[in-house]
């Protein structure tokens, strides 16, 4: 209950639109890892091993490769200072950076970093993720857009809704399990999606995280989720937060 409280106070700013029940979870601290602090965490995500993550911020946009266990940047590439980074994701051998307000989408080798193409996005990129099929994006709205990886075109979309009301600031994604996951902006919850209905199944409260790490800005706000699907282990950070945190989910 006390999570349904906080979830509607945070989303709506009034209880009496949280009428049918979702899955609360809380969750269990699991593991410690430094974080760049001065890293505005705009996409996140572990492949084979490693982090990647893009940052944002006119001017300190980049795209990196991280070591999980020290923090040590493997591999970095700086976006010119016109470019707002924001979400990214792999696709075989490709790696995808949006732009926030731009409308640019960015296109590399994720071995070398080196750009291979670019595309256009008639919206705000926020976040960013891939179900195996289609990626998919959020712009800050209600709204998450299928896309078709090779060439951008846009498919199908979904309008998120809380207990039938429309979720807008939906940020960072992942897929996970068939289910999308996004942060709430501004808030300390991730949302988890369905991606056929767009429904909001569960929320994970994660209220007091960002009290177990230095916060770099008074904008440190939760937002970067990782998924290590071989050896299922949950990763979150936030926007110039020192650490990111290993998590283990626990159902209220």
């Amino acid at each position: 209950m006390r999570t349904k409280i906080i979830v509607c106070l945070f989303l709506f700013a009034a209880p009496g639109f949280c009428q049918e029940p979702v899955q609360e979870f809380t969750y269990k601290l699991v593991n410690t890892y430094p974080h760049d602090i001065n890293s505005f965490t705009q996409g996140l995500l572990y492949h084979e091993g490693f982090l990647f993550e893009g940052t944002g911020k006119n001017g300190l946009s980049t795209l990196r490769k991280i070591n999980l266990e020290d923090g040590e940047v493997l591999m970095s590439k700086r976006l010119n200072r016109r470019y707002f980074g924001e979400g990214i994701e792999i696709v075989d051998d490709k790696l995808y950076q949006l732009t926030w307000q731009s409308h640019m989408v960015f296109v590399y080798d994720k071995d070398t970093f080196e750009q291979t193409g670019s595309h256009y996005n008639p919206t705000e990129g926020w976040g960013l993720t891939y179900d195996g099929n289609e990626l998919i994006l959020s712009n800050g709205t209600p709204s998450l857009q299928f896309l078709e990886a090779e060439t951008f075109f846009p498919g199908r979309k979904i309008n998120v809704t809380f207990n039938g009301n429309p979720l807008p600031n939906l940020n960072e994604l992942e897929y996970i399990d068939g289910e999308i996951w996004a942060n709430v902006w501004q808030t300390n919850f991730i949302v988890r999606i369905d991606p056929a209905s767009g429904v909001v199944k569960s929320v994970v409260d994660l209220t007091g995280l960002s009290e177990q790490t230095k916060l770099g800005s008074s904008e440190a706000v939760l937002n970067g989720i990782a998924w290590d699907g071989e050896q299922k282990r949950l990763f979150v950070t936030g926007k110039h937060w020192a650490n990111l945190f290993e998590i283990e989910l626990i159902q209220r």
